[in-house]
């Protein structure tokens, strides 16, 4: 009877949890803070190295198509436009998955990302602010060097919406790009089939909900999302072990 009351409370805790983090939250792109490691390109003699990608990235600079393996995208192709502008394409079974393109400013400080992703269901459209953190060597392309992330913004709503429903399964999380389903109960769970890629679902308490991505049992991210109070915003925390960089940024609940 002890074990089965305790069951009971913990399925009402589980259900009174969920409905607080159901619906349609919207990023807000001005509350967006970032930490960690800079971008680190190099640009010369015909070829282009990503040397914060991780796994690094080494094709030429001549705008073929390249294969690239542990992306999301299966080929990249890099073309210098002129002395200040790189365009980058990744496409994923030949078919465009996004393009940017990376643009530095006449006194080569800053650097803007106008970046278009047509695998979503809605293309979306963004454009991202960096600071130059080192210069890149002698002789090298203006973009190469380190650089800061400060900003970024959504042209369109499409890419800033996550939609979280509870269902018989446990909850169903859309952003997108991709949708999931997993029950909270802390434990890895195949992301839609994938037995490579697993997602974890766990409800730190009636307002706290964390999810840990996983790649061949290795942990790759953490995001850590809390329910205000009034329930109308949510606090996300997004935090990639692979690069060591932290995303920050509150989202509003859509009516």
């Amino acid at each position: 009877m002890r074990k089965l009351l305790s069951l009971l409370l913990f399925m009402q805790s589980w259900m009174f949890a969920q409905s607080r983090f159901d619906g349609t939250w919207e990023m807000k792109m001005d509350t967006l803070q970032f930490s960690g490691p800079t971008e680190d390109y190099l640009f010369a003699d015909g070829m282009y190295h990503c040397k914060s990608c991780i796994p690094k990235v080494d094709v030429k600079t001549d705008g073929v198509d390249y294969e690239v393996t542990g992306y999301s995208y299966d080929t990249l192709a890099v073309r210098i436009l002129d002395n200040h502008a790189i365009k980058f394409t990744m496409k994923k079974a030949g078919r465009p998955y996004f393009e940017c393109i990376e643009t530095v400013s006449p006194d080569g400080q800053k650097m803007t990302e106008d970046f278009t992703n047509t695998m979503e269901a809605e293309t979306v459209t963004r454009k991202a602010g960096f600071t130059r953190v080192s210069n890149g060597p002698p002789g090298s392309h203006a973009l190469s060097g380190q650089w800061r992330m400060d900003t970024v913004r959504n042209d369109t709503q499409a890419g800033t919406l996550t939609i979280i429903k509870s269902t018989p399964g446990g909850m169903k999380i859309s952003d997108g790009s991709e949708s999931y389903e997993a029950p909270p109960d802390g434990k890895d769970h195949p992301r839609n089939g994938d037995s490579h890629s697993t997602v974890s679902l766990r409800i730190i308490d009636d307002y706290t909900l964390e999810e840990t991505d996983k790649t061949d049992g290795k942990v790759t991210g953490v995001s850590r999302s809390t329910i205000a109070r009034d329930g109308k915003s949510m606090s996300v925390e997004v935090s990639s072990t692979k690069r060591g960089q932290t995303m920050t940024y509150t989202a509003e609940k859509q009516p």
